[in-house]
C-alpha cells in the first residue's frame, strides 16, 4: 500500500548550481568586451552563490531584521544597528570577493566588468546586503573630488577584509561608506535641504536631519548640507581620528517593504564634523558622481532579481506535473518562461555593456554612460517587479509562501526603480542627457552598428528620431521615450550579441507589437524550447 505521507510531486531544493557557469546570457553578454570566461574569482562566486551554504543565510538575513541601540545600558547614546550572523556573513564573502571598491585600484584587465558580473551573480543570493556594497562602490568617484580625503579614504574602502569594529578608519582593516541626502521636506529635490554646514576651522559643524540614510552602521557618509555659498557635499565620519565618536544620533529604522535585511535609518545632525568634498555651492555635482555609481548597481541589482526569479520558476516546472505532464511542456508554461528568459537576458545584458563602459577612458563611452545610466535605470528596474511577479505565479502557491524565497525577491523588485531617482526623475534625466549632442550621438552609435539587420528596429529608431523633433516639449512624453529607447538599445544589444532566437522573440514583442502586454504571449513561433535551455541548460 502506497504511503499516505510520502511527499512526491515536489521540486528538489535548487543546490550545488554554479550560478556563473550555468548562465549563458551572463557569458554571451560579457564576450564581447572581456573574456571571463575561466575568471577564477566569478568561478568562485558562482560556486559558492549557489550552494547550500550561502542560500541558507538568505531568509535568515531577512527574517531576523536589523535592531536599533540608541542608548547602552548606563544611558550613554552608542547608536549602533545589531544584525543577525547571516548578515555579516553575507557581508563579508561579498567584501572579500571586492564587489564593494576594490575595481577602483585593482590592475587587472576589465576590473569594473568583472566586479559588475560579481555583484550581479552574489546579488541572486540575497540582495539586501548590497546596499553598503553599492555605496561603498560608489564612494570612491565621487571623493575623488579631493585629493587629500581620496588618499585617506579610498585605499579603505578597497580593502577586502570586513571589519566592523566602532574605530577611527586607520586603525581598520577595511571601512564602508553609506549616503545622506534627502530630508522630510525635499526628497528627490535636494535642493531644498535644510541642514546647515558651519565653517569651523578646517571642518564644518552639520546640524539638521535626514529622512533617509543608507546603511547607518557603515564608517562614513557622503552627505548634502547648506554652506554659506550653497548647497555643498561633505564626507562625514562615523567616529573621529582620536576616537571619539562623531554626533550621529539615530532616531529610526525605516519599516520597509521589503530590503528587509538591511538597515535604512533616519539621523540627526547636532555639530556633527564634516570635511568638504569639492567646492562649496557644488555638493549636487560633487554627488552626482556617486549617485551614477549606484545608478549602475540598480540595474545590475534588478538584473540578478530577474535572474534569480526566472532560474527559481524553470526549476519548479522542470520538476512538477499538472494536468498529466511537466509543466515545462506545456505549451503555455513555455511561452511564459521563454517570455521571462528574454526579459532577464536583455537587462543582463544591458548591465554587462554599461560596466564595461565604466572600464573606459574614451570620451564616447562617458557619453554613452550619461544617456544609457538613466535608461537602464529607468527600464530595467521598472520592469523587475512585473517580471518577478509572473515567475512567483509559475510556482502557484508554493511560489507564495515565505520559505520558497520568491516571496523576498517580490518584496524587493520595486526598490531599485525607486531609489536613487525615481522613474520621473530618471526619465527626465533622459530628456537633460539628450540635449548634449554627444549624448544622443551614442545612442545612435549603438543603433548604427546593427542597422539594417533588422526591420523592426530600424523602424523604432525612427519612430524615436521623429519624438525628439520636439525635445523642448517632452516632458509630458518623457517615460514614454525613455522606455522606448531603452528597448531598442536593448534590442540591438540581443542582435549583435545573442542568438537569432533570442533577438528575433525580443524584437517581435517589445518592438513590433506581436505581444500581448502580459508575459507568455509570444509569437506562436517562436521557439520556445530553445530560448529556455539556453537559459539554464
Amino acid at each position: 500500500m502506497a504511503d499516505p505521507f510520502a511527499v512526491t510531486n515536489q521540486a528538489p531544493p535548487l543546490r550545488g548550481v554554479n550560478f556563473f557557469t550555468r548562465d549563458a546570457a551572463l557569458g554571451d553578454a560579457l564576450r564581447p568586451y572581456a573574456d571571463l570566461t575561466g575568471d577564477p574569482d566569478l568561478h568562485r562566486i558562482g560556486e559558492l552563490a549557489g550552494s547550500e551554504e550561502a542560500l541558507s543565510h538568505a531568509l535568515p538575513a531577512n527574517q531576523n531584521p536589523p535592531i536599533l541601540r540608541t542608548h547602552d545600558r548606563y544611558g550613554n547614546r552608542i547608536d549602533e544597528v545589531e544584525f543577525h550572523p547571516s548578515w555579516h556573513w553575507l557581508m563579508e564573502q561579498a567584501v572579500g570577493f571586492g564587489l564593494q571598491a576594490a575595481p577602483w585600484t585593482s590592475e587587472r584587465p576589465s576590473p569594473h566588468l568583472t566586479r559588475a558580473a560579481g555583484f550581479y551573480l552574489w546579488s541572486q543570493v540575497e540582495p539586501g546586503h548590497g546596499c553598503p556594497i553599492s555605496m561603498t562602490y560608489a564612494a570612491v568617484p565621487a571623493l575623488r573630488a579631493d585629493e587629500q580625503l581620496a588618499k585617506e579614504w579610498i585605499p579603505q574602502l578597497a580593502s577586502t577584509q570586513y571589519d566592523v569594529r566602532r574605530l577611527p578608519a586607520a586603525a581598520k582593516n577595511g571601512v564602508l561608506a553609506g549616503m545622506g541626502m534627502t530630508e522630510k521636506q525635499g526628497g528627490s529635490d535636494v535642493r531644498a535641504n535644510l541642514t546647515t554646514a558651519t565653517p569651523a576651522g578646517d571642518v564644518y559643524q552639520l546640524n539638521g536631519h535626514k529622512w533617509f540614510c543608507s546603511a547607518p552602521q557603515v564608517d562614513l557618509f557622503l552627505v548634502l548640507a547648506q554652506a554659506p555659498d550653497g548647497l555643498s557635499c561633505f564626507v562625514v565620519p562615523r567616529v573621529l581620528a582620536d576616537g571619539n565618536r562623531n554626533p550621529f544620533a539615530l532616531q529610526r529604522l525605516k519599516d520597509k517593504v521589503g530590503n528587509r535585511s538591511n538597515a535604512s535609518s533616519e539621523v540627526e545632525f547636532h555639530g556633527t564634523i564634516g570635511y568638504r568634498l569639492g567646492d562649496e555651492g557644488a555638493g549636487v555635482r560633487t554627488i552626482i558622481e556617486m549617485v551614477a555609481a549606484t545608478r549602475l548597481d540598480c540595474v545590475l541589482g534588478s538584473a540578478a532579481l530577474q535572474r534569480r526569479a526566472l532560474v527559481e520558476a524553470i526549476w519548479h516546472t522542470r520538476h512538477r506535473s499538472a494536468f498529466g505532464g511537466l509543466l515545462a511542456d506545456k505549451p503555455a508554461m513555455q511561452n511564459v518562461l521563454a517570455d521571462l528568459a528574454i526579459e532577464s537576458e536583455a537587462a543582463t545584458a544591458l548591465g554587462m555593456r554599461l560596466a564595461a563602459a565604466v572600464d573606459s577612458s574614451d570620451p564616447k563611452e562617458a557619453a554613452f554612460r550619461r544617456i544609457a545610466l538613466p535608461l537602464a535605470k529607468f527600464w530595467v528596474c521598472k520592469r523587475t517587479p512585473f517580471m518577478v511577479a509572473e515567475a512567483l505565479e509559475c510556482l502557484g502557491g508554493n511560489g507564495y509562501v515565505e520559505e520558497s524565497g520568491l516571496p523576498l525577491l517580490y518584496r524587493e523588485s520595486p526598490l531599485n526603480s525607486i531609489w536613487e531617482g525615481s522613474g520621473n526623475v530618471n526619465a527626465l534625466d533622459v530628456l537633460r542627457a539628450l540635449r548634449r549632442p554627444e549624448s544622443l550621438e551614442a545612442w545612435l552609435t549603438e543603433m548604427a552598428a546593427v542597422q539594417g539587420a533588422d526591420a523592426r528596429l530600424d523602424a523604432a529608431v525612427n519612430d524615436v528620431l521623429q519624438a525628439l523633433a520636439d525635445i523642448e516639449n517632452a516632458e509630458a512624453g518623457a517615460r514614454r521615450l525613455a522606455a522606448r529607447m531603452a528597448l531598442c538599445l536593448q534590442a540591438s544589444l540581443l542582435i549583435r550579441h545573442s542568438t537569432p532566437a533570442v533577438a528575433d522573440a525580443f524584437v517581435a514583442s517589445r518592438l513590433a507589437g506581436d505581444w500581448g502586454g502580459v508575459f507568455g504571449t509570444l509569437p506562436r513561433t517562436t521557439p520556445f524550447e530553445q530560448i529556455v535551455e539556453r537559459t539554464i541548460g
